[in-house]
């Protein structure tokens, strides 16, 4: 499998990327990466690494889109971005994923403009996967697309269903609609009219209807629908007020202890993974005739690797050709 990476996307690049696409690369014997960005830079990077293999290149990129670029701005005024690259590597085949942690909004709007869907998709969505009381649930869109219709949100849960299923092992994945209320008729005409489509058509065994916020933690649906706006800030509220719970708890409790504190430490780090990126490396932008994969602008070398492993397993598991397959079985206007 051939993955184009954005070398220079993210907080901290190009080191992370290049160190973490090394650590996938030692991982797996059937990846080849090709690290997108500036030569010259790329290339001392590689060299001060010390790795030696054949399984690592570099395609040259003369431009960068910084982290917060307007991303409409970047695409026009930066057509040799090593986003742009890599978006036109994969189009061209040259590739078969692309993976970065750079500006989201680039990321997304790059492979917006080559078109380059699924049959029968409308708009491609970004999918994350967070901790549930019953362990694990997928939430889509959180920011491809704010301005979704109905049907837009009914290949989600399509899209979703097939992901939950492939990637995080649940077998008959539950399908929710986050809204402001679990009673059939709430939301605006997005939400009631997303609801039709899911309880009248072919997914209504899966769905279990509306889910609130709150719900998403407890485990009411390994699959959460929404709009791109609201699956946003679902996203950005989870992250913050899991930081901060983090914090305080550790504080309150480590200050109480005396010969018990490494232990306790060391408990709340192994909780806190559960609620890294850096963990799961990245979400995949679903829908898209190819693989996206969109890592954190603060991830580190670990969250890299483990995104470019997640590419070969969305390969592996066929997750493009069975989002093909139903999407041609369960056609909506």
């Amino acid at each position: 499998m051939r993955i184009a990476l954005d070398a220079m996307g993210g907080d901290f690049a190009p080191e992370p990327n290049i160190t973490g696409a090394i650590a996938a690369l030692q991982a797996d014997p059937a990846l080849n990466v090709v690290l997108v960005g500036p030569q010259d830079q790329i290339d001392s990077q590689i060299e001060a690494s010390g790795y030696c293999g054949d399984r690592l290149s570099v395609a040259h990129a003369s431009q960068v889109v910084g982290m917060e670029e307007k991303p409409t701005d970047a695409m026009r005024q930066k057509p040799d971005s090593s986003i742009s690259i890599c978006w036109k590597m994969m189009a061209a085949r040259e590739v078969d994923a692309v993976v970065s942690a750079g500006n989201t909004g680039a990321v997304v709007a790059s492979g917006l403009k080559t078109r380059l869907f699924l049959k029968d998709v409308k708009r491609p969505g970004i999918a994350v996967t967070l901790p549930t009381i019953a362990g694990h649930a997928v939430l889509m869109d959180v920011g491809a697309n704010p301005s979704a219709r109905p049907s837009h949100l009914y290949q989600y849960a399509i899209m979703g269903e097939i992901y939950a299923r492939e990637v995080l092992g649940v077998e008959v994945p539950k399908i929710g609609l986050i809204n402001i209320g679990s009673e059939d008729g709430k939301g605006n005409d997005l939400y009631r009219g997303t609801y039709r489509l899911l309880s009248e058509g072919p997914l209504k065994d899966n769905f279990v209807g509306n889910v609130e916020g709150r719900g998403l933690y407890q485990g009411e649906a390994d699959v959460l629908i929404c709009e791109g706006f609201v699956g946003n800030v679902v996203l950005k509220v989870s992250e913050g007020m899991a930081d901060f719970l983090m914090q305080e708890a550790s504080k309150q409790i480590l200050g109480s202890l005396d010969t018990e504190r490494d232990q306790a430490k060391q408990a709340f780090m192994d909780m806190g993974k559960r609620y890294r990126y850096h963990e799961t490396g990245g979400a995949p932008l679903l829908g898209i005739d190819g693989i996206c994969i969109i890592c954190h602008g603060s991830s580190d070398a670990q969250s890299i690797s483990n995104a470019l492993k997640g590419s070969a397993t969305f390969k592996d598991r066929g997750i493009n050709s069975q989002i093909a397959e139903h999407l041609a079985q369960k056609p909506v206007a």
